[in-house]
């Protein structure tokens, strides 16, 4: 057995805790979307009468502009790595913001569909809330995520909070990724 050479370089124990919470993660997700599908395959109506299909293009916007999110972080997390922290600091804000923004109009629409879409009137109504709401508690998780990292970093970059700018560019990307299997989700009972 050979040794690995001595420029390899393994990411740190950080990133990897990361990678397992974020892989938990998906299997959340899939067990969700496999019981939304499941629960679809039972129904003789999905959505239930009395129920609109859900809109299509405001969540496909919305799923878009919190996709786009991802590039400012992996910026980031180069910029860190390059040692740039008020760069690093900047793409995140940026991040944020456009996050932020994603959850306020979502949070709206959630409010809104809980008018319509009763979780105990239906087996559809259940998944979709449930569905929408665990997405939606992710990207708060996230964003709190993002604001103490910028706290963190307000006192300049260290290899430990490279490691942290690392690892929440990579939840932000599995969130994302989660977002738009959640919205083709969600989308296709409309479609």
């Amino acid at each position: 057995m050979s040794a690995r050479p001595a420029t390899a370089r393994t990411p740190p124990n950080g990133w990897w805790g990361m990678a397992v919470f974020c892989a938990v993660e998906a299997t959340l997700f899939g067990s969700l979307i496999a019981s939304y599908f499941y629960l679809r395959t039972q129904a003789a109506d999905w959505p239930p009468r009395g129920i609109a299909p859900p809109a299509v293009v405001a969540p496909l916007v919305l799923t878009a502009v919190l996709v786009a999110t991802s590039a400012p972080l992996a910026a980031a997390a180069s910029a860190a790595r390059a040692g740039a922290a008020h760069r690093t600091r900047r793409l995140i804000v940026l991040a944020l913001i456009v996050q932020l923004g994603y959850l306020a109009v979502q949070i709206a629409m959630f409010s809104d569909d809980l008018g319509k879409v009763h979780p105990r009137d239906s087996a559809y109504g259940s998944v979709y809330v449930t569905l929408l709401g665990v997405h939606h508690a992710h990207v708060v998780l996230g964003c709190l995520l993002e604001a103490g990292l910028l706290v963190r970093l307000a006192g300049g970059l260290t290899p430990y909070r490279v490691v942290g700018v690392r690892a929440v560019a990579l939840y932000w990307h599995v969130v994302n990724a989660m977002a738009v299997l959640v919205v083709l989700t969600q989308l296709s009972a409309a479609l």
